[in-house]
Order: C-alpha cells, then sequence, then structure tokens
C-alpha cells in the first residue's frame, strides 16, 4: 500500500479542531471520515516570533484544546515583507489586506498538529503566492464575492482570488487552508492505528 493511502486510511474517525469549511472541503476530498470541534483556543497576538512559529503555536493550541483519540489543528496566516496578515475583523480591513497583497509575493504558513494517544506530530508548510497588480476595481469585484470573511489575509485562492494569482510555489493545498503533504508526513509519523 502506498505511503499516502495509508496515511489517510489512518485518518478515519479524525476530530477537527477548526471553524474551516476549506479544511472539511480538503479531508472530504481525500476520503477521510471526520467529525468537527470548535477549538476552545484563542487565537492571540504573539509578538516577537517568526510568522511560521505563531501558526505553529495556534495549531497546537486548537488540537489541545479539543478531546478524541485523532485530533488535527491547523492555522494559516500569511506574511509580507514583515506584515502578518490573518482575518480581517471587517470590509475596511479586508480592503487594506488584499491591496497590499497586489503586485507582491508574500508567503502562506500554516501550522498543523496532530495528537493521538498522548503523542503530537507537529508540522509547518509554507508557500509563496505572486499577485498581479491589483486595481481598485479589481478589489472591489473581489471584496462584493464575500469570500474575504473568516479567511487568512481576506482571500480564498480556490474562489474569485484565483484570477489574481501569478505564480505559486510550493503546496497549493496549504494555500487553501490545509497542507495535505504535512498532514500525510503526520499521519505516518504517527504509525499504524
Amino acid at each position: 500500500m502506498g505511503v499516502a493511502a495509508a496515511a489517510l486510511r489512518r485518518a478515519d474517525g479524525l476530530v477537527l479542531a477548526s471553524r474551516s469549511p476549506q479544511r472539511r472541503a480538503l479531508l472530504h476530498q481525500l476520503g477521510v471520515a471526520f467529525t468537527v470541534v470548535e477549538p476552545r483556543y484563542e487565537e492571540g497576538p504573539l509578538p516577537g516570533l517568526e510568522p511560521a512559529e505563531v501558526a505553529r503555536r495556534h495549531a497546537v493550541g486548537k488540537a489541545r484544546s479539543v478531546d478524541g483519540g485523532l485530533v488535527l489543528g491547523v492555522d494559516t496566516l500569511v506574511a509580507l515583507d514583515g506584515a502578518v496578515y490573518g482575518k480581517p475583523a471587517d470590509r475596511d480591513e479586508a480592503a487594506a489586506m488584499i491591496a497590499a497583497l497586489g503586485g507582491h509575493a508574500h508567503v502562506v504558513h500554516s501550522g498543523l498538529c496532530l495528537r493521538a494517544a498522548g503523542r503530537e506530530e507537529v508540522r509547518t508548510a509554507a508557500t509563496e503566492v505572486v499577485f498581479r497588480p491589483l486595481s481598485e476595481d479589481d478589489v472591489a469585484w473581489y471584496l462584493a464575492a464575500g469570500e474575504w470573511e473568516g479567511r487568512a489575509a481576506a482571500y480564498a485562492v480556490q474562489g474569485r482570488a484565483a484570477a489574481f494569482v501569478r505564480e505559486i510555489h510550493g503546496d497549493y493545498t496549504n494555500v487553501v487552508g490545509l497542507p495535505v503533504a504535512a498532514l500525510v508526513d503526520a499521519l505516518g509519523a504517527l504509525g499504524p492505528a
């Protein structure tokens, strides 16, 4: 049996500690049987840490806040020129985020924590995304769809924001919100069910 198939079979019965519909959609696409429990962890600022470490710590916090035999916590954020973009508070903040990303390369960081039988497998992923230059009309068109709500850096690469992308370097699923390669690696490291 292949590594990915064996790892994903082990994931059946997974508890996803996340509010993200994108993570649910990716797990469904992978054929994983899972339940969703909203994490009791609040993502607060972690000043002085690199973006990858912030995402890692939030993922661990989410996974530890939920009970289950096999629990997955994931956190995703975007970094551009030293600024970290999480989920926007409102439409104005979303507009500022999208406008800032236009014409630049940014990095999508995810932390992933898989907890089972007293063990934790923690992984990080980083994917570079290059956006084309954006006009005010581009930003308004995007915001009108409402996809910005609840998304790191206010965009969904699998939605209208696909029109803004010039290049992606790394794991596309990481940009969607669940780094599948990291998940397969973490499941494999836990060993057989």
